[in-house]
C-alpha cells in the first residue's frame, strides 16, 4: 500500500475483497475513501444548498436556536465555540447538528434530546431526516465489513449500535483572510465516535498524521466518502484500529477568501453499550489496555467536556 495515498474502494466490490481493503486502509491509516455508497446524489445537492442557506442567515437568527444545557447535542453551535481536545484556541468553524429522533418514553431518550429545526430554511427538516437515515444505512454497511475484518459475525455491530446516538454535522468554516491567534479552522484532534462519514472534503484543507509525524492531504474525488475511526472503535479495539489525529488547516491564497463546507456523519453506540475490548484483539504484545468498562455514554460526556462543549 502507497504509504502517502489512501486507497479509494468501492461499497459495491466483493464483500470478502472490501473487508480485506477497507482494514488494510484502516490499519495503515486509520482512515479510507469510498465511492459507490449509494447517497442520492439530488438528496445531498439539496442538503448542500440548505446548509449555505442556513449559515447565511444573520448571527442572531442562528443563535436562536443554540439549545443551552445540552453540549451543542442539537440545533446550532456559534462559531468559535468548539476546541480541539489539549489546545489552545477555538476552531474556525460553526455547526449544526441532527441527530436520532427517539420516541416518547424510549429508554435512551434521556442521552438523545430532541431535534430542532430552523424556520427559516424550507424543506430542511425533511432533507435532513432522510440523510441522516441514509448515512445510518451506509454506516452500518462499512462497519459490517469491518466485522468481519476482526473475525466477527458481519452482524456483530448491528445490536450496538441500534437506537445509537449518531449525529449529523452541518460545518461552516468561514472566510480566514487573517486567522486570529494562530487558529485554524479545525485544530489537530481524533473523533469521539465509532467511525466518522465526510462528505465535503473534496475542498483542501483535510490532513491526517502519519505514524512517521508527516501531514498527508485526504482528497477523495466528487462524490466520496472519507471515513475514518473514531476512539470509541479504537478502544474496541485495544488499538488494532487506530483513531488517527487529523485537522483541517486553512487554506492559502485566494481560497482563503471562501467558506469551506463539510458534512460529517459521527456514527455512535447505543448510549447505554457497555465497552468490553474485544479478545481477539487482546495478546501478550498487546495487553488490554481497557479492563475497567464503561458505557458510551459515560465516554462520550467525558469527551464533550475535554472540547469545550460541556461543563
Amino acid at each position: 500500500m502507497n504509504l502517502d495515498t489512501l486507497p479509494v474502494l468501492s461499497l459495491a466490490a466483493d464483500p470478502a475483497e472490501l473487508s480485506h481493503d477497507i482494514g488494510a486502509s484502516f490499519q495503515q491509516f486509520g482512515f479510507a475513501m469510498v465511492k459507490d455508497h449509494g447517497l442520492d446524489a439530488d438528496l445531498v445537492a439539496r442538503a448542500w444548498a440548505q446548509t449555505q442557506a442556513f449559515f447565511a442567515l444573520p448571527d442572531a437568527q442562528k443563535r436562536a436556536y443554540a439549545v443551552p444545557g445540552i453540549g451543542g447535542a442539537r440545533g446550532y453551535t456559534p462559531f468559535r465555540t468548539e476546541i480541539a481536545k489539549g489546545a489552545k484556541v477555538s476552531d474556525l468553524k460553526e455547526f449544526w447538528h441532527v441527530g436520532r429522533d427517539l420516541p416518547v418514553g424510549h429508554p435512551l431518550a434521556g442521552a438523545m434530546p430532541p431535534n430542532v429545526w430552523p424556520a427559516e430554511i424550507a424543506g430542511f427538516h425533511e432533507t435532513f431526516t432522510t440523510l441522516y437515515a441514509a448515512f445510518d444505512q451506509v454506516g452500518a454497511r462499512i462497519l459490517s465489513r469491518i466485522a468481519v475484518w476482526l473475525g466477527l459475525d458481519e452482524h456483530w455491530f448491528d445490536p450496538a449500535i441500534a437506537d445509537g446516538n449518531s449525529v449529523l454535522r452541518l460545518l461552516h468554516y468561514p472566510p480566514v483572510p487573517g486567522a486570529p491567534d494562530g487558529a485554524i479552522r479545525a485544530g489537530a484532534h481524533e473523533d469521539i465516535n465509532l467511525i466518522t462519514l465526510l462528505l465535503g472534503a473534496e475542498e483542501a484543507g483535510l490532513e491526517l498524521l502519519a505514524r512517521d509525524g508527516r501531514w498527508i492531504e485526504v482528497s477523495p474525488p466528487p462524490g466520496a466518502l472519507v471515513v475514518n475511526i473514531g476512539d470509541m472503535l479504537q478502544r474496541l479495539t485495544n488499538h488494532v484500529l487506530p483513531s488517527t489525529t487529523h485537522r483541517v488547516r486553512n487554506p492559502d491564497g485566494a481560497r482563503a477568501s471562501y467558506s469551506r463546507y463539510s458534512m460529517p456523519f459521527f456514527l455512535h453506540l447505543r448510549s447505554d453499550f457497555p465497552f468490553h475490548t474485544l479478545p481477539q484483539c487482546i495478546t501478550a504484545e498487546n495487553p488490554d489496555r481497557y479492563p475497567v468498562s464503561i458505557t458510551a455514554d459515560d465516554y462520550l460526556q467525558e469527551r464533550l467536556r475535554e472540547i469545550g462543549l460541556k461543563m
